[in-house]
């Protein structure tokens, strides 16, 4: 099913560079990838936000104001990193007063939307594993 939804911006008030924890980053693009969609969308109901991700930019709506953006995370970096576990730098877009505030909670509260969203889209069926050639 294709949904359409249209989101604003105003100007930008301000931004910061940020590293995003590897397992918020993997999951993400883990389940961006599963959808088969060019964006995911992933209510946040702790906080009562919908956070709307592509492979370039995560942007975060507070579901009760409407449809106008409050931040936005943008300019990821993962080829920076020396290993996945590693964090992704980004940098953190602010369109609303009170959105730094906002990401106090909205690092640890993503993930446990992810973590949530990922447990009822369990893969069922059976795994593969691949051999990849060792190094001599």
């Amino acid at each position: 099913m294709v949904v359409r939804e249209s989101f604003y911006r105003g100007a930008a008030l301000g931004r910061e560079p940020r590293t995003l924890p590897w397992q918020t980053y993997n999951l993400a693009h883990t389940l961006l990838k599963r959808s088969e969609e060019s964006c995911l969308f992933v209510p946040i109901r702790s906080m009562q936000y919908l956070a709307v991700l592509d492979a370039e930019e995560f942007i975060f709506v507070d579901s009760i104001a409407g449809r106008a953006v409050n931040i936005a995370w943008q300019d990821f970096q993962p080829s920076g990193r020396e290993s996945l576990t590693d964090p992704v730098p980004y940098t953190a877009v602010f369109y609303h007063p009170d959105a730094t505030e906002t990401m106090q909670r909205l690092q640890t509260e993503l993930l446990r939307a992810l973590q949530l969203l990922a447990e009822r889209q369990k893969q069922e069926g059976d795994a593969q594993l691949l051999a990849f050639p060792g190094k001599n």
